[in-house]
C-alpha cells in the first residue's frame, strides 16, 4: 500500500482540455462531471492519456450513474487505443465530496488500486487546480477498519506533438480573432532559437547575481544547472558549425521537395482537368451514334 501512496500522476494535456469541454457541456442541473480515466500503469507511475465523460445524477444519499455507458465507451476505447487500460476517474471540483467513495468503489471493482482526479474548473483560486489521489485503508486489522482518499503527487507531461499544439495555442490570447495558423518550418527554428536566448539570458543573469551575492543560491537550481551542461556534447566550434549546415542544408532540401511535390499535384490536377474538358468539346463535335 505504500506503493500506492508513492505513485506519481501523470496527465497529458488532453486530459485536462476533455475535462474542461465536459464541464462546460454539462446539463444544467449537474454542478459537475464525471468520468474515466485511462492510460498506463506501472511500478512508478500512472500516465492517464485519455478520458471521456460518465452521465450521472447526485442526489443527496445516493448517486446515479451510466454504468453500461462506462463500459461501452470503454470497449471502443480499447480497439482505437489497445495498449490504455482503465487507470481511475475523474470528477470536476476542488474537495472530495460524500458521494466519491461510492464511485470510487465501483471503480475499484473494475482495476486494482484507481486513482482519483479532481480538476478545479469553477476557477476559484485563478488557476486550474489539478489534485489526484488513491484510497487507503486505515484501521487495525480484525478490528474496526475504514478507508480515506490519500493525495499522491500528480504532474503534467506532454510529448513533443503536444507541446507543439499548446505553443500554437498559446498564440491565441493575443490574437483578436482567437485563431492563429500553422507557422513554416523554418520559422519555428527561428522561434525555438529567440526562446532559448532569452533563456539562456535568465539562466546568466541567475549565475552572475549569486557570484555576486545579490540572490541566494538554490541548491536545486545548481544541481538542474549541472546536469544541463553535462548533458551538452563536447565539439569544437568547427564541428558544431558542420552540424549545424549539415542539418540546416537537410531541412531546406525537405521544404524544397515538398514544395517541388505540391507543385506537381497542383499541375496534374490542372492537366486533368483540360484533358477533361477537350474529351467533352471533341465529345461535341462528333456525329450521334445510331
Amino acid at each position: 500500500m505504500a506503493g500506492a501512496v508513492n505513485l506519481v500522476v501523470k496527465v497529458h494535456p488532453v486530459v485536462l482540455f476533455q475535462i474542461a469541454d465536459s464541464y462546460e457541456r454539462r446539463s444544467a442541473d449537474n454542478h459537475r462531471v464525471i468520468g474515466t480515466l485511462v492510460g498506463n500503469v506501472d511500478k512508478q507511475s500512472v500516465e492517464i492519456t485519455n478520458c471521456f465523460c460518465i452521465p450521472h445524477k447526485e442526489y443527496e444519499e445516493r448517486v446515479e450513474a451510466d454504468i453500461v455507458y462506462a463500459q461501452e465507451m470503454f470497449e471502443l476505447n480499447k480497439k482505437v487505443a489497445p495498449h490504455e487500460a482503465l487507470v481511475g476517474w475523474f470528477a470536476t471540483g476542488s474537495e472530495i465530496t460524500s458521494h466519491s467513495a461510492l464511485i470510487h468503489d465501483y471503480y475499484a471493482r473494475e482495476t486494482k488500486d484507481p486513482i482519483h482526479l479532481t480538476l478545479d474548473t469553477t476557477l476559484v483560486t485563478g488557476r486550474l487546480t489539478m489534485k489526484a489521489y488513491v484510497f487507503v485503508p486505515l484501521g487495525v486489522p480484525g478490528a474496526t477498519t475504514g478507508s480515506m482518499f490519500t493525495p499522491v503527487k500528480v504532474e503534467i507531461m506532454a510529448t513533443e506533438p503536444e507541446i507543439a499544439g499548446l505553443d500554437l495555442l498559446q498564440k491565441t490570447k493575443y490574437s483578436k480573432v482567437r485563431s492563429v495558423e500553422p507557422v513554416p518550418e523554418l520559422t519555428k527554428i527561428a522561434e525555438a532559437a529567440d526562446k532559448m536566448e532569452m533563456m539562456l539570458d535568465a539562466v546568466l543573469k541567475y549565475v552572475e547575481a549569486v557570484l555576486a551575492g545579490r540572490e541566494e543560491p538554490d541548491s536545486s537550481v545548481g544541481r538542474a544547472l549541472n546536469d544541463l551542461v553535462q548533458s551538452v556534447p563536447k565539439m569544437d566550434p568547427d564541428q558544431f558549425e558542420r552540424m549545424l549546415n549539415s542539418n540546416l542544408r537537410d531541412l531546406l532540401m525537405v521544404v524544397y521537395l515538398s514544395q517541388l511535390t505540391k507543385t506537381q499535384l497542383q499541375l496534374n490536377e490542372k492537366l486533368s482537368m483540360v484533358s477533361v474538358n477537350n474529351i467533352r468539346e471533341m465529345a461535341k463535335l462528333l456525329p450521334p451514334s445510331e
